[in-house]
């Protein structure tokens, strides 16, 4: 708050229970009003809150505490509120703002309604999602409300400033501030706080009445402590709570009994896939809501997680590996998936969190997907025209490509999306893909300037068309290409350069058929995916590391399983051939419509080439590591062409560069390029990667030919692109550890 105004003169607090009271304390502490009034019919509860410095003043009357108050908060039991609301209506000055903190919004906006006639813009229902089994005044607590969240329910013609300056007081208690409407909160705290409660208070009842009541509490594992611990929260004010959301709460109970009813029914049936359909279903659901609630989704905290590589120079790198799965076809293999007709089973799935962000948003929309469990998932596919509405917005966290597909995906189901993701995702453009979704037939609402959410409109026909691509980009192709699926006659799309065709080769591994003429892909509407097994090849961009490795090492040889091997991605192999690599392609082989490969990588004399321009884009990603083989081999290496690479996570040219001369290596950077002198001593030094995964690893990789230790620092996000690096970096012979982070 700083020096100026408080945000209050005089605030009324009427009920000095655990919230009140905790409400109180917090406002005097920092200071967020002029004066703090309370009130309690309980004398005692009322003169101690004074004496403890809860509050400023105790008033003597309702009459005392409400007259003279710009802001009155109600904190007494549910169902006394329009009791009291009655009593205090003839003190209130027509612009105090009125508000509470119950947990249930419908009924105190009829209670309002029913004393005062009309829901004033100056009442603003809250409730704080906050408390303990603690209750009293002596139980209240300033921090009660830090890191904990508040609702306000705003009606629609709320007075807006009231609306900034109550979300301020909150604020200034720490607590972090929601808006929704009235029905909505109630509907989900009816499923998220109340049902849990009934629920628990049931279950200890049954179980107290059971004859060897003792005997089963004596056993109790932490289980049952942990899910009964809210049964001894207060009878009274869950019995108003209860009474007070009646249609919302009736709700939810019938919804849960039908699941429960079923269930049962299927454990008499001894129904073993059911079970295990519900169990997988739920435990991916609470793994999903955990990271949701404890920030960590979709790595937006990454940032803070403070994680260093420390390397001990030298090493010979040998073993027989498989690194992750590809990301792009981890995606791809889930959508198409779920559209299919039958079981799909995907091997090799990659458990990072974007494709874990696909995978439950097509539960969301009613998909049964069994795992992931070591990278294997099991797609219970619902056909072509099977996907259900979501309850809520799906969400998307960090994956642009996920945004785009869905979009095209989505655009021609009957119900209405919204597609929304975490603050980086939300700065992104998406009107090149929204631009010629809308020219096909759809209705899509973005955000300013293109940006998320993206709102769609169900139960509009598509039209195929032919569409020119501007950019060459696979995510706007394979947009385009899944809305052709649902669309009417032929959609194609032609690309200025050749871009990752993995979309074009699953949907023929479904057996749905796509015609290719040089640059354009097309595909007719109507057709249908048949479900099959996907085995998701290992990403080259992740392989690429340990062929370097492998490469500069002395004595070494490494056999890496199961590589995808599109010729759109393969151009790190082909460089570092050109360079006299020695790496074997064994096993070629293709599943699921992508050509995979075994390759065996032995130590090499590496020599200086000039990058052929043609191979610069199918190796955009690997630069970074082709930089650490460049500086071991003998003469000089040129790379052109590659301005691409200064607008990726990082300006990886400059941060290689940058990092190399940490380490006494001298290049020079060019404005599309760097022009790297082999045959330099790589000395010890601390490189900061800037949080770009790729440049993290491949100073991991040039420890191998240092002559002193290496610390490269700033490295949590290796997690999202390589979850297993580190691990697999010290099995095949890279001194690593690491320190910080989880």
């Amino acid at each position: 708050m700083g020096d100026g105004e408080p945000l209050f003169k005089r605030v009324a607090i009427i009920g000095l229970g655990l919230i009140g009271g905790s409400l109180a304390s917090a406002i005097r502490q920092h200071r967020l009003a002029g004066q703090v009034v309370g009130y309690d019919r309980r004398a005692e509860e009322l003169a101690l809150g004074e004496e403890l410095g809860v509050i400023d003043v105790a008033a003597e009357s309702l009459e005392q505490a409400v007259r003279g108050s710009d802001l009155v908060v109600l904190a007494v039991p549910v169902r006394a509120t329009r009791a009291v609301l009655a009593e205090l209506k003839p003190f209130l000055d027509s612009d105090t703002v009125l508000s509470d903190v119950g947990s249930t919004k419908s009924s105190f906006v009829a209670d309002v309604e029913a004393v005062f006639g009309e829901l004033s813009p100056h009442v603003i229902p809250g409730h704080p999602i906050a408390g303990s089994e603690k209750s009293g005044i002596r139980a209240a607590n300033p921090e009660l409300f830090a890191n904990h969240k508040v609702i306000l329910t705003p009606a629609d013609n709320a007075h807006q400033p009231d609306v900034e300056r109550l979300r301020a007081l909150w604020e200034g208690c720490g607590a972090t501030v929601l808006t929704m409407s009235v029905a909505y909160h109630d509907e989900v705290l009816a499923a998220t706080s109340h049902l849990p409660h009934l629920i628990a208070f049931s279950l200890v009842d049954t179980l107290a009445g059971e004859d060897e009541n003792m005997d089963i509490f004596r056993y109790a594992a932490g289980g049952f402590r942990d899910f009964t611990r809210i049964a001894a929260s207060d009878p009274v004010m869950w019995h108003d709570i209860f009474l007070s959301n009646r249609d919302a709460v009736l709700r939810v109970i019938d919804h849960f009994t039908h699941d429960l009813d079923q269930l049962r029914s299927a454990i008499a049936a001894g129904d073993g896939a059911m079970l295990l359909r519900v169990f997988s279903r739920a435990k991916a659901a609470r793994e999903h809501f955990t990271k949701m609630l404890s920030g960590q989704a979709y790595v937006t905290n990454n940032s803070e997680k403070q994680v260093t590589f420390q390397l001990q120079p030298g090493g010979s790198i040998r073993g027989d590996i498989r690194v992750p799965g590809d990301k792009s076809m981890s995606h791809r293999s889930i959508m198409l998936g779920a559209l299919a007709e039958g079981i799909t089973e995907v091997k090799g799935f990659l458990e990072g969190e974007d494709s874990l962000a696909t995978l439950q948003a097509f539960r969301d929309m009613g998909v049964t997907i069994e795992g992931p469990e070591d990278g294997f998932v099991r797609i219970h596919g619902v056909g072509m025209h099977g996907l259900q509405a979501p309850r809520g917005p799906l969400y998307l966290g960090n994956s642009g490509t996920a945004m785009r597909l869905f979009a095209g995906l989505l655009a021609a189901q009957p119900f209405d999306s919204e597609l929304t993701g975490d603050a980086s995702l939300s700065k992104r453009p998406m009107g090149r893909v929204a631009d010629p979704l809308r020219a096909m037939g759809a209705v899509i609402d973005t955000a300013e300037g293109g940006r998320p959410p993206l709102k769609i409109r169900g139960g509009h026909k598509l039209t195929g068309i032919h569409y020119e691509m501007p950019v060459a980009s696979a995510q706007v192709k394979s947009c385009l290409l899944l809305a052709g699926l649902y669309a009417e006659g032929v959609t194609s799309v032609t690309e200025p350069a050749p871009t990752r065709d993995h979309t074009e080769r699953m949907l023929v591994g479904f057996g749905y058929h796509v015609h290719r003429d040089g640059a354009t892909a097309s595909v007719t509407g109507g057709g249908k995916l048949t479900a099959c097994a996907i085995d998701v090849p290992a990403d080259i961009s992740s392989a690429a590391f340990f062929l370097v490795a492998g490469s500069i090492a002395p004595a070494s040889e490494l056999v890496l399983r199961h590589v995808g091997m599109n010729p759109t991605r393969v151009g790190v192999i082909n460089i570092l051939r050109q360079m006299g690599a020695d790496i074997e392609v064994l096993e070629e082989r293709e599943i699921g419509g992508e050509p995979v490969a075994d390759l065996r990588v032995r130590s090499a004399e590496l020599k200086g080439i000039d990058i052929p321009e043609e191979q610069v884009p199918l190796a955009i990603d690997e630069f970074p590591v082709l930089f650490i083989a460049a500086t071991c081999a003998q003469g000089r290496t040129v790379l052109r062409g590659a301005e691409e690479l200064r607008v990726k996570e990082s300006d990886r040219i400059q941060v290689m560069a940058d990092g190399l001369a940490a380490l006494g290596v001298e290049t020079t950077v060019t404005p599309d390029g760097i022009i790297i002198d082999g045959g330099q001593d790589i000395g010890g030094g601390t490189v900061n990667s800037h949080g770009d995964h790729r440049i993290a690893m491949s100073f991991a990789v040039a420890s191998l030919r240092a002559n002193g230790p290496i610390e490269i620092t700033d490295c949590a996000n290796v997690a999202t692109s390589f979850p297993s690096f580190v691990e697999l970096a010290q099995q095949t012979g890279i001194q690593i550890r690491t320190e910080g982070g989880e």
